[in-house]
């Protein structure tokens, strides 16, 4: 299977690159820099070019089976205006060429996960603390369920930087989390990888921790 990594250069999208290799799949990574993105393997293609770039855009969703986005805006202050736009345009350009499973990483803390956390922690995370990232990645959603993609949007706890856990907690049920879940970047792109060939959380939204 070909599948195309939206922020292959990132932390959960540099996992997502490898663990797709190492599992045999044919990779085509989507990088605004040619260099920010150290993995070479025969079986990987690079695309370079930003999201506001419909024609590479296409180029490299035409060739895919599948698309994942791991794509963030790296800013706590600033809303990551060129991703949502980014989003839409990947959205569309999938709908047009006919290429129809779609993996998004989100976060619990957006759209109504939110209220799966307890207060005050919800009020500080949703309110203070991640209200401009968690902003962005509710306009995503609201634009990919609108979509005629086959999507699953994958929602993780905190993330760390521990290995591959075989005890993940998910699930799409509206329960009150405890605590502070949080899971390793490896276990996110190893769940969202499976999700490509596996339709049990076919148009939903999971929570996922460890």
């Amino acid at each position: 299977m070909k599948i195309l990594v939206f922020g292959a250069n990132g932390k959960v999208g540099t996992h997502l690159v490898k663990q797709a290799l190492e599992n045999g799949h044919d990779v085509i990574a989507y990088v605004r820099k040619a260099c920010s993105l150290k993995i070479e393997h025969p079986k990987l293609k690079v695309y370079v070019g930003n999201l506001n770039e419909t024609l590479k855009l296409r180029d490299a969703i035409s060739e895919a089976d599948a698309c994942i986005s791991a794509l963030g805006g790296g800013s706590l202050t600033r809303h990551a205006t060129e991703v949502v736009a980014g989003i839409e345009n990947i959205v569309t350009i999938m709908e047009q060429e006919n290429i129809h499973r779609f993996i998004y990483l989100s976060s619990i803390g957006a759209g109504q996960s939110r209220f799966l956390i307890p207060q005050p922690t919800r009020f500080f995370i949703t309110k203070l603390m991640l209200r401009v990232p968690l902003a962005d990645h509710t306009a995503n959603e609201q634009g990919i369920t609108k979509s005629n993609l086959l999507w699953t949007i994958v929602r993780p706890g905190g993330l760390t930087d521990g290995k591959i856990s075989d005890n993940l907690k998910q699930g799409v049920e509206k329960i009150m989390l405890k605590g502070n879940p949080t899971i390793s970047r490896a276990s996110v792109a190893a769940f969202m990888l499976r999700q490509v060939s596996d339709d049990k959380y076919l148009h939903k939204c999971v929570w996922l921790y460890e």
